[in-house]
């Protein structure tokens, strides 16, 4: 199997991973789980796949979805040159949800995965908001 579709498929299995608060669920057998706090490494291990290592949207599995998925390079200019930082951290989170494909099968929301790995709720929180930061990075000049 190549890696696009290994990457396409831990993606689609991540989607089934779900804890509240705290509470910790182990996840299902042979999905890779990363515990950094980098928000590079986060983006690289749950995002790229379908958003692309640049944030355009050009991942290995974009065609393969439903809904194209947005270039992230563009979330300031599509909000009058500002990154929405919060809004950005909430939509991970699953706190808030945007378009038809984010917080669906389409897009899984990292929050709850992210208390799988994370054992506290500051770690978390930690991942979410650095993941946002590295996105707020990739922001188009």
């Amino acid at each position: 199997m190549n890696s696009k579709i290994t990457l396409g498929l831990v993606g689609v299995l991540l989607i089934g991973i779900s804890s509240s608060g705290q509470q910790r669920t182990e996840p299902a057998e042979g999905i890779r789980l990363i515990d950094s706090i980098q928000g590079a490494e986060l983006f690289r291990a749950y995002c790229a796949v379908c958003h692309g290592r640049d944030g355009k949207g050009e991942g290995p599995m974009a065609g393969s979805l439903k809904a194209t998925p947005p270039d992230l390079t563009r979330i300031a200019a599509r909000n009058a040159g500002l990154f929405p930082l919060v809004r950005v951290q909430k939509i991970i989170s699953g706190e808030e949800s945007t378009r038809a494909g984010h917080g669906t099968r389409e897009m899984p929301v990292w929050g709850p995965i992210f208390s799988v790995v994370a054992g506290s709720l500051e770690k978390k929180k930690l991942r979410i908001y650095n993941l946002a930061k590295y996105i707020e990075e990739l922001q188009a000049k």
